[in-house]
C-alpha cells in the first residue's frame, strides 16, 4: 500500500510540475508578447487579455446550483437590473471598495426578493442586467483623485472586480434560468483620464473588467454578455433588445451636458435627436432609455420615450455637497419587462442600510 501511495504522489507531483511547466511557457511568451506591444495601446489591451484567459485555466470556479424550474410559460415577464456607478476603489468618509461590495451583493440578493414578489403573480425566468458604466474608477479622472482611491486600476479590474462581479452573477444564475447581460463603458474607465483622446475608443478598463467576465463564464451556457467595441464606431452605447416593444438604449451618460448638476434638459435633447436619426435609418430605433452617470436616480418621459437615470452604490460625497450642493443615496433600478406590453413594473432598489 505504500509504494502504491508513493506512485499516486509522485503521479500528482509530474502533473501538478507539467502544468506548472505549461504555465510558466505561456508567460514567457506573453511576456514577449507584452515586450512587443508596448508601444501599440491596442495590442497591450489584446495582451492584457491573453495574459488573463491563461490565468483563468488555473482558477476552479465554484458550481453554481441550478435555479427551480417553472412550467408555467403565460404572461411571463424579464427582471431588467440596471448596475451602475459603482466606482469600485472610491474613498468617501463612508465608502470604500469593502461597503462598494457589500452592496453590490445586497442589491443582487433584492433583485432575487422582488423578483419573487413578481412571480407570485407570473413567471419570471430571465434576468437581464444592463451594466450603464463606471463599475470601477480610474486615477486620472480629475487632478487629485489617486489620493482618493484605495486599489488601482490592477486590483479594480484583475481581482476586486472579478471577485464581487462574481458573486454578484452566481446569485442571479441561482435564481433565473437565464442571465443576459449588455455592458457599456463610462468615462470614469478611461486610461487617459481628461487626456483619453489619444487612446483607442476601446482602451477603457470598464470594458476590460466586462470582456474578463465574460471569460470568466465564457464556459456557462445560461449567461451571455454583449459588450460593444470600436466597430462601426458605437462603442459608448448598447440596444438590448428583449422583445417587441422592449428595446432599451443604454449609454453611460457622460455626453449629457447639465446645467448646475441639473442636467434634464440635456437629456431631453439627446433622446430627440437620437430618436429622429432612428427614424432615418442613421442608428438602430428603441423604447427606452437607460443611463447612468449622474447618481440622480429620476425618470422621465421625452415624448414617447421614457428614460431612467441611475443612481451610484456610493453614499456620501463631498465633491457633490461642495460643487453642486447636492447629493445621492446609494440605489440602483429594477425594472420588469413585458414583450409586447413594455415595462409593468418599477423599484428603486435602496442600498444605504449596508
Amino acid at each position: 500500500m505504500a509504494n502504491k501511495k508513493k506512485d499516486i504522489d509522485e503521479l500528482f507531483a509530474e502533473a501538478e510540475s507539467l502544468k506548472i511547466q505549461e504555465l510558466k511557457s505561456d508567460n514567457h511568451k506573453l511576456l514577449k508578447q507584452l515586450e512587443k506591444a508596448k508601444n501599440k495601446k491596442e495590442d497591450m489591451i489584446e495582451a492584457v487579455y491573453q495574459a488573463v484567459s491563461t490565468n483563468l485555466r488555473t482558477w476552479n470556479k465554484p458550481r453554481i446550483p441550478n435555479p427551480i424550474k417553472s412550467k408555467k410559460t403565460k404572461n411571463e415577464e424579464i427582471a431588467v437590473a440596471v448596475l451602475s456607478d459603482v466606482q469600485l476603489a472610491k474613498v468617501t468618509p463612508d465608502y470604500n471598495t469593502e461597503v462598494a461590495e457589500a452592496r453590490v451583493v445586497e442589491y443582487a440578493h433584492k433583485i432575487v426578493e422582488l423578483t419573487n414578489l413578481q412571480r407570485s403573480a407570473h413567471p419570471v425566468r430571465k434576468c437581464t442586467v444592463l451594466a450603464a458604466g463606471d463599475i470601477i474608477e480610474g486615477e486620472l479622472i480629475f487632478p487629485g483623485q489617486s489620493h482618493l482611491i484605495d486599489s488601482s486600476l490592477y486590483n479594480q479590474v484583475t481581482i476586486d472586480g472579478p471577485r464581487i462581479l462574481t458573486k454578484f452573477f452566481d446569485i442571479l444564475l441561482a435564481n433565473f434560468a437565464e442571465v443576459e447581460v449588455v455592458w457599456v463603458i463610462g468615462n470614469h474607465g478611461s486610461l487617459g483620464g481628461r487626456a483619453r483622446k489619444d487612446y483607442h475608443p476601446d482602451s477603457n478598463m470598464d470594458r476590460m473588467l466586462g470582456k474578463i467576465m465574460s471569460m470568466i463564464y465564457r464556459d456557462e451556457k445560461r449567461i451571455s454578455f454583449q459588450i460593444p467595441d470600436s466597430t462601426g464606431d458605437n462603442h459608448w452605447f448598447a440596444i438590448a433588445d428583449l422583445g417587441d416593444g422592449c428595446k432599451f438604449f443604454v449609454w453611460h451618460g457622460d455626453n449629457i451636458r447639465g446645467h448646475s448638476g441639473f442636467p434634464w434638459y440635456g437629456f431631453g435633447k439627446k433622446l430627440l435627436g437620437w430618436k429622429a436619426l432612428a427614424s432615418r435609418g442613421l442608428m438602430p430605433d428603441f423604447d427606452y432609455a437607460i443611463a447612468g452617470h449622474w447618481h440622480t436616480p429620476t425618470t422621465m418621459y421625452v415624448n414617447d420615450v421614457r428614460v431612467w437615470v441611475n443612481g451610484s452604490t456610493e453614499s456620501y460625497n463631498t465633491y457633490a455637497l461642495e460643487q453642486l450642493a447636492s447629493m445621492g443615496r446609494p440605489c440602483q433600478w429594477l425594472l420588469f419587462a413585458k414583450p409586447g406590453h413594455g415595462i409593468t413594473a418599477e423599484y428603486l432598489v435602496k442600498l444605504d442600510k449596508v
